[in-house]
């Protein structure tokens, strides 16, 4: 694990024929150089832009006779002189500067580059995608749609080969929980394992993106990226009901909204002509920040923090660019400057709102005007997916701008009273200009984004997807498209993708289905050791993803194969069990969230993605898993292995119900003990155990039921509220308990295989 973490593939040490400014030089530059020699003319030294060709070409300020470059000499080129030298006193990035000196490697490619004619480009994110032709691959029987082509063609440029396609227990719990965050029931998995014919594959896509669970799965990540949560955050942290937007999500996912209006009705549906009430409900993307309800704070303060982080949300969620680094001062590396940060700023700086509006309270505070109110009527009409469960008043916080226009400054160092120049409307000119014939609005900025000469929209979610399915985006750094991200693993692919999404009017189950029915996708996960050492990170993917689930959908492999998951979609947020103690630890004492009031019934059982989110303290098993706490927009999630996750699935009082409930079902089956113990790894594991598992398993039963007496038995069985059968072995229920539960925390159980 740690050699797949740190150690560098060998393919990234090979020597191009071809050193490309943008994929070899540029993030060189950008990490060694442009902390004193880039864009933030703050911090320039010796007035030199390493990131303009007119800048580098240039004789050096304190010796006219040097040149930082000269083409085809690298000799005569200061630039490579002073990385290549032994000499402290002259060599770069100094010593007292704190960044690493260049590898070998990366001199040898700054030379070859210099030689080349030290030709300059402009960075790859910032040029509007083009679709390059499908490449010529020497196997042309593996490839199933053009994906597979652009991946088979760079795997064959380093001399790797696909693995063969994953069997079909593993593929299909692969794309199961991929398109829906649920594990596939027996029935599922034994009509697929019956189906030979060459289209098998295809109807199971099909039928689970028709799933009312599809919108679900697509929904979480959008979540993170919409930092939503069901509480206001800051100190007091009260509630918030935000959910109704949740539901509008769900929804649009599964109508397959198309992106560019599910994007332009979040960002400024309220400013659509004769906009309905859905899209109104849909600007609760904006309003999903956090809002402080404590006495005493200044006004202005606050309500400037809100555009700051709608501001921040736009550039990294829509994107997919490190516009925040701008806020104080130009951007060190990209080429932002404040002001342009500023500009974009002013579209959201006209919301009718102030930075606090009430105190905490009850019903009525838990929106924020601006706000919409939900009506029974709604909800049998143009809200209908909206799961309104009672007749109380039910208000949202929507966007809405205000009728006098606010002047927008730049504020110095990101101070909130700290003016300066007034600026108007606008966008960053290194993406594109903003056209002058645009309203200067939100809905113009939709309009802006969604311009087919936009290098980011349609590259940045590309990139989320595939990030989704593949487990890493063809751009690792998903929020950041800019000088210090990662460059794109496969340029190529990512720009035919984009501009593919774009020609079929910006389709997501589309997308989404291309990605799924490639061979590349459905590739065994076994890793070779030649492919270990080539490419331990599977970056060009000559095998099948492999990662363990997302939080959420631990808990929802749990419940869905005990039988216990509440499948009702939408609605309130619901507190399940939880460690007491937690919020009443870290309270201001005010509020309804300051205890928690644990929920029961069917409710108890409900999917992750519904499990109440209070700011200051997250749900700790999401938590543990990862999950992010949506403080702030989050594109790309942390993936960690702890201790802790394995003591939570022994230990998690949903975890030992599930398998009680799951153990009960099994003994009530009219079988024996080894059928029993089958099905359970079947449920929970997705495939068939093999002779040794099925035989470590029936061991292992035998050996509790022998050892197992009464006392014990009703300890062990005494979790969870889910009632049990009164006439029933508790011995043997308990002993099969036990196995159940052994299976539930193997790893496999919780991985996308």
């Amino acid at each position: 694990m740690f050699y797949a973490c740190n150690q560098p593939s060998n393919i990234d040490e090979q020597m191009p024929d071809v050193v490309s400014y943008n994929f070899n030089i540029r993030p060189i530059l950008s990490d060694k150089c442009y902390k004193c020699h880039g864009p933030d003319a703050s911090k320039r030294q010796a007035g030199l832009r390493l990131d303009m060709p007119e800048s580098a070409f240039k004789a050096l300020k304190d010796d006219p006779n040097a040149h930082v470059l000269v083409p085809g000499s690298p000799e005569m080129s200061e630039l490579f002189r002073r990385v290549s030298t032994g000499d402290t006193t002259e060599m770069m990035p100094p010593a007292n500067s704190n960044l690493k000196r260049l590898t070998p490697h990366e001199v040898d490619l700054v030379k070859k580059w210099i030689k080349q004619g030290a030709k300059f480009e402009k960075h790859w994110a910032f040029v509007p995608p083009k679709a390059s032709p499908i490449p010529e691959v020497k196997d042309k029987t593996w490839p199933k749609n053009p994906i597979d082509n652009f991946i088979l063609h760079k795997q064959e440029q380093y001399g790797l080969t696909p693995n063969p396609e994953a069997d079909k227990e593993r593929l299909l719990k692969r794309v199961s929980f991929d398109l829906t965050g649920l594990p596939p029931d027996l029935d599922m998995m034994d009509r697929f394992l019956a189906d030979k014919s060459p289209g098998a594959y295809e109807k199971m896509v099909d039928e689970l993106m028709k799933s009312p669970a599809y919108g679900e799965k697509m929904t979480l990540h959008w979540l993170d990226v919409a930092r939503y949560a069901d509480s206001h955050g800051y100190q007091d942290d009260n509630y918030r009901t935000q959910w109704p937007w949740r539901d509008w999500v769900i929804h649009a996912f599964n109508e397959n909204l198309p992106y560019d209006k599910f994007v332009t009705w979040q960002l400024a549906g309220d400013l659509i002509p004769n906009a309905t009430k859905e899209q109104l409900l849909a600007t609760g993307f904006n309003r999903n920040h956090k809002i402080t309800e404590e006495g005493g704070v200044i006004n202005e303060e606050y309500r400037v923090a809100y555009v700051t982080d709608r501001t921040n949300t736009f550039g990294k969620a829509l994107l997919g660019v490190t516009i925040e680094c701008a806020h104080c001062h130009d951007h060190k590396y990209d080429p932002f400057s404040q002001k342009e940060y500023y500009q974009l700023f002013a579209f959201f700086n006209q919301v009718k709102e102030p930075g606090i509006q009430s105190t905490v309270g009850g019903p009525e505070t838990y929106a924020k005007r601006p706000m919409m109110q939900v009506t029974n009527d709604d909800v049998k009409g143009i809200l209908k997916f909206v799961n309104k469960q009672d007749t109380g008043k039910l208000i949202v916080s929507v966007m809405g701008d205000s009728e006098v226009y606010r002047k927008t400054y730049i504020l110095k160092r990101g101070n909130y009273d700290t003016h300066g120049d007034e600026v108007q409307p606008g966008t960053p000119k290194a993406i594109l200009p903003f056209d002058s014939s645009l309203p200067k609005n939100r809905l113009g900025l939709a309009e802006w984004l969604f311009n087919r000469k936009n290098p980011l929209a349609a590259r940045a979610f590309v990139n989320q997807t595939w990030q989704e399915f593949f487990g890493r985006g063809i751009v690792k750094t998903s929020e950041d498209f800019g000088m210090q991200g990662n460059l794109p693993s496969n340029p190529e692919l990512l720009d035919w993708l984009s501009v593919d999404f774009m020609d079929h009017g910006w389709d997501i189950k589309r997308l989404v289905k291309q990605m799924v029915m490639s061979a590349t996708y459905r590739q065994s996960a076994v890793l070779s050791p030649e492919k270990s050492k080539l490419d331990p990170e599977n970056i060009y993917l000559a095998r099948g993803p492999r990662s363990r689930l997302p939080a959420e959908f631990v808990r929802d492999m749990v419940l869905a194969s005990s039988g216990l998951l509440t499948k009702t979609i939408g609605g309130p947020s619901v507190n399940p069990y939880q460690p007491p103690g937690l919020w009443e630890n870290a309270t201001s004492g005010r509020g309804i969230l300051a205890n928690y009031k644990q929920v029961h019934g069917a409710n108890l059982y409900r999917r992750g993605m519904y499990t109440l989110i209070k700011r200051t303290v997250p749900p700790v098993e999401m938590a543990i898993f990862d999950a992010s706490n949506r403080d702030q927009c989050e594109v790309r999630r942390l993936r960690t292995n702890t201790p802790l996750q394995a003591l939570l699935m022994e230990n998690d009082p949903t975890v030992l119900e599930a398998a009680r409930v799951l153990a009960t079902k099994l003994i009530q089956d009219k079988s024996t003990s080894k059928e029993k113990v089958y099905k359970a790894f079947r449920l929970i594991i997705c495939r068939k155990p093999n002779e040794k598992e099925q035989g470590i398993l029936d061991s292992y039963y035998n050996e509790e039921l022998k050892t197992m007496d009464m006392r014990t038995a009703e300890r062990v069985l005494n979790v969870g509220e889910y009632p049990s059968p009164d006439n029933i072995n508790k011995v043997e229920l308990a002993a099969m308990m036990k196995v159940v539960d052994a299976i539930y925390n193997l790893e496999e159980a919780i991985t996308k295989t």
